[in-house]
């Protein structure tokens, strides 16, 4: 994919030492931009190529500022671009769902994209600075999808922040939007997808077929940071190989 980008902004990526975060991390550098990586462990986040490194919990509100602040020490400047990959998941119905489990799901998807974005929005109001933050949904939240409740409720809070944020914010050159992957190649899923049957089960579902890369979601999240998506503000783009838009054809 081809993108129209400004000369050398600051970028930090969260959950950077994750599937998605790492490709994310790779696309931006790529593209001229210096990024600050963003993890809990700092032996495992020193293994991803960025400029520089922040150890920092996100899911709370001290350790999203905190992020911010060490990205303005250590880069000279407040990020413009964000790109949240912090997540997890829980397949399980509600009813074998425990209250640690849910409250955990919401802690680290739901809890740290608001707390992260609150950073982002207050460093960059400081700096009087336009910018680009994209969030990471899920397809469980935009089609009902059996065993799944308490990851779609995260990842639906999720939606719903991107486009209030983004409306609160566009006054003030700040564009939020967000993707929504399918079953995607990562190290999350790999003990699921090492199975033949599980993998080929998987794949029949999408209209496209077979299962997607984390470099293929990481470009649709460097699209929407830029500028060839200057005018896309409190969007979710589905990166689903049109599982939640179209029929597959049952053969």
């Amino acid at each position: 994919m081809n993108f129209t980008t400004t000369p050398s902004r600051i970028a930090l990526v969260t959950g950077a030492r994750g599937g998605i975060g790492r490709e994310v991390v790779s696309h931006l550098r790529a593209s001229g931009h210096r990024v600050a990586a963003v993890g809990r462990n700092a032996d495992t986040l020193a293994e991803v190529p960025a400029d520089t490194y922040i150890v920092a919990d996100t899911t709370t509100p001290e350790g999203a500022s905190t992020a911010i602040a060490a990205c303005i020490k250590q880069l000279d400047g407040a990020p413009a671009l964000l790109a949240h990959c912090v997540g997890s998941t829980l397949i399980a119905p509600l009813h074998r769902s425990s209250a640690v489990q849910i409250r955990e799901v919401l802690r680290i998807n739901l809890d740290s994209a608001l707390y992260m974005l609150q950073a982002w929005v207050e460093g960059l109001r400081a700096s009087r600075q336009p910018g680009a933050a994209v969030l990471v949904s899920s397809v469980v939240a935009r089609i009902g999808v059996a065993n799944h409740e308490a990851i779609a409720a995260a990842k639906g809070g999720i939606e719903a922040l991107a486009r209030s944020a983004a409306a609160t914010y566009a006054p003030l050159g700040l564009r939020i939007n967000a993707v929504a992957p399918g079953m995607t190649e990562t190290p999350m899923t790999a003990a699921m997808l090492r199975v033949d049957a599980m993998r080929e089960g998987a794949g029949r579902q999408y209209p496209l077929g077979g299962v997607q890369t984390a470099a293929q979601v990481a470009d649709a999240m460097a699209w929407l940071l830029s500028d060839g998506a200057a005018r896309l503000t409190g969007q979710v783009i589905a990166v689903d190989g049109g599982f939640t838009s179209v029929r597959p054809l049952v053969k």
